[in-house]
């Protein structure tokens, strides 16, 4: 596996070489100083550049970078394909177990890229990009909830529970595992995410998709946490749907009482009471 210094200098080189890339900005985990260094950080690299079509229609010019075991290409996925945009992405996953996620820019709309405060100039040929703070994380830590936010959290996670009480009874797994992995999850991260933030001040990121969670959360409701994750047996999924219900509660009150709002209690009650039922019905 080629070594950080080795991808850095490749990346570099290929920069100078070319006199349409002007600049080349870092971003990502290999820019923030407080995450954990390991080989298989990618490499979130923006090439601001003279001429972003120049490259998009020539895309044979990324093979310089290693022999590729998959590519992936965002911006011309789905049917019909997005709306273009003024950047151009190239996800390269090497065989040697790299990745390089480089996005080619135009260098004139550098001030959009320099707003990730995971911002750190490689290259910069003309001198154009202003001095930037030291990266930091400060575009990625949560923000308060604003009440309306807070309630339609709420309400969201205790509409949805219903309709996994319903795919366990009527033997529907994968509709099931849906709105419980996919829907009802979303709600529980997200208050997850603002108890995190109320209790440090909003001043951590949690990570993506919560992966700095055990960091910041008491023992406790990291194992409650765990225990909302099951298999494809039925008796596991109703009682994660249960744990759901008791580690959203414990933490929506939390974050309420911290934020000055009321927690629908009557609602919770009302849906807990209807699982509740079903779940009688379900041993039956």
């Amino acid at each position: 596996m080629r070594t950080e210094a080795e991808m850095m200098d490749l990346i570099l080189f290929v920069a100078w070489k070319d006199k349409r890339v002007r600049a080349v900005i870092l971003n990502g985990s290999r820019a923030n100083p407080n995450a954990k260094k390991d080989p298989f950080q990618d490499f979130d690299i923006v090439y601001l550049v003279t001429d972003v079509q120049s490259f998009r229609h020539d895309p044979g010019w990324i093979d310089v970078f290693g022999e590729r075991m998959i590519l992936q290409l965002p911006d011309d996925m789905n049917s019909p394909a997005p709306e273009p945009h003024a950047g151009y992405a190239y996800l390269m996953q090497f065989m040697d177990g790299n990745r390089i996620d480089l996005t080619v820019y135009p260098k004139e709309k550098f001030g959009d890229i320099i707003q990730d405060s995971l911002s750190v100039v490689l290259l910069d040929k003309d001198g154009a990009i202003p001095m930037l703070e030291p990266a930091s994380e400060k575009s990625y830590l949560p923000k308060p909830p604003t009440r309306k936010e807070f309630d339609d959290c709420c309400n969201e996670f205790w509409w949805v529970c219903p309709y996994a009480a319903k795919g366990l009874r009527r033997g529907e797994i994968l509709y099931a595992k849906y709105m419980l992995d996919q829907v009802i999850r979303e709600e529980l991260m997200k208050i997850l995410t603002w108890y995190i933030g109320l209790q440090t001040g909003y001043a951590v990121n949690p990570g993506k998709c919560g992966k700095y969670f055990k960091r910041y959360l008491p023992a406790d409701l990291w194992e409650n946490l765990l225990q909302t994750y099951s298999g494809a047996g039925y008796e596991e999924n109703w009682k994660a749907l249960e744990a759901m219900g008791r580690l959203f509660r414990k933490v929506a009150v939390d974050v309420a009482d911290g934020c000055g709002f009321t927690y629908p209690l009557r609602e919770d009650e009302k849906v807990s009471g209807f699982l509740n039922q079903f779940r009688v019905l379900d041993q039956c």
